[in-house]
């Protein structure tokens, strides 16, 4: 495990501040106010990110590359174009972060975990002054985090749909624990 670049580091950055916004600091800020305080870290190992705790990180060193699987939360993964894309193994740091969430009904749980977008009539309830294209998690009504996509439309947008509309482009659900699972944890 090695720490992130210069560039790496920005990346991920700005790919989590479309989820997490201005709270994005608190992700990496000192767990208590003692001098010698543990932080979170973010490590790469085969092309992954890790969210690990520094004195875990730390430890890890002594562990041989091709040995160590995997240490922390998983955060997702730089593609061969530089690009770095979530997986759903983030979504409880996420949710517990977010800018904003998007709630739907029962009637919806089902059609998102099997990997469709969020349709209008699956909606109970949307935040007020939510742009077009911005991160968000989709709970229940329960407020369980099943998945996060992207907003396809604004609030008041959303609001003229017709039911059938889309209103979040699903990036990411629970259901690809099942769907995935051959490859979600492989290397390469």
């Amino acid at each position: 495990m090695r720490p992130l670049t210069e560039e790496e580091t920005q990346t991920l950055f700005k790919k989590l501040a479309e989820y997490t916004g201005a709270s994005l600091k608190n992700l990496i800020a000192p767990l208590d106010s003692s001098p010698n305080a543990d932080r979170y870290v973010f490590r790469l190992s085969h092309g992954r990110v890790y969210y690990v705790r520094l004195s875990l990180a730390n430890l890890a060193t002594s562990i041989p590359r091709d040995n160590l699987l995997s240490l922390g939360v998983c955060m997702g993964k730089f593609t061969k174009t530089g690009k770095f894309r979530l997986h759903i193994t983030s979504l409880p740091i996420l949710a517990e972060h977010a800018r904003s969430k998007i709630w739907i009904r029962p009637n919806g749980v089902m059609p998102f975990l099997y990997g469709s977008n969020v349709a209008k009539a699956h909606v109970a309830r949307f935040p007020e002054d939510t742009p077009e294209h911005q991160g968000i998690i989709v709970c229940t009504q329960d407020d369980v985090p099943l998945g996060f996509g992207i907003t396809a439309r604004s609030t008041a947008e959303a609001r003229r749909l017709d039911p059938t509309g889309v209103v979040c482009f699903r990036q990411a659900d629970c259901g690809e624990y099942l769907r995935d699972e051959d490859t979600l944890f492989a290397s390469g």
